[in-house]
């Protein structure tokens, strides 16, 4: 009889800090040596699976597909594993589309404090195919210890923010979060604070 090989389990296709990724786990009692195929296809095209050259054949159960997949369009993905002359059936992912699922990471900061100015900008682990979307990030600074927390909003990514300091003294804590509008406002979890030391007079 044919022998088929157990398919992938737990085929997701998610959305991670920017990225799309493609994740499946090894089908019970898959060999040590299966490898995993996989192919995509978009709304526009259905029936049209289109390859994903560099995860054709591959030991690992996941598939960065974010610069791979089109924008603005659902899209599937599916895998197959394969060991010798044996393979699987395909498993589907359900559909995703990638602005309107995509999950937000958190920007990096980066403060730079000079006499009596913050100069604040954010930097984020875009992939380069989604440099040109326009995410936003939303700022928060307060006094270490204090929960009255002074929000800028909507500040351009791209930007520095300056932040006149002349009024503050202590220990001053900044954090920001990645924001989206698509069709509904979408947004990260905050940054791990930087706190920086203000008008110190030491």
């Amino acid at each position: 009889g044919h022998v088929q090989l157990p398919p992938p389990q737990n085929v997701t296709l998610l959305s991670k800090d920017f990225d799309m990724i493609l994740t499946w786990t090894p089908g019970e009692g898959s060999p040590p040596d299966v490898t995993y195929t996989v192919r995509y296809e978009s709304q526009e095209r259905m029936d049209k699976w289109i390859k994903v050259p560099h995860c054709k054949n591959i030991h690992s159960t996941s598939c960065n597909l974010t610069c791979v997949l089109p924008n603005f369009v659902k899209v599937r993905a599916r895998v197959k594993a394969v060991s010798g002359r044996y393979q699987s059936p395909w498993v589907e992912s359900q559909f995703k589309e990638y602005h309107l699922d995509v999950e937000l990471a958190p920007p990096v900061l980066n403060v730079n404090v000079k006499e009596n100015l913050i100069h604040v900008n954010a930097s984020f682990p875009l992939a380069t195919c989604v440099e040109s979307l326009s995410w936003m990030y939303d700022l928060n600074l307060w006094e270490a210890g204090s929960e009255d927390k002074k929000q800028y909003e909507g500040i351009f990514r791209k930007n520095t923010v300056t932040i006149d300091t002349t009024a503050l003294r202590g220990n001053y804590c900044l954090s920001a979060r990645s924001s989206f509008q698509s069709i509904d406002f979408k947004h990260s979890k905050f940054s791990q604070p930087v706190c920086v030391l203000l008008n110190h007079k030491g």
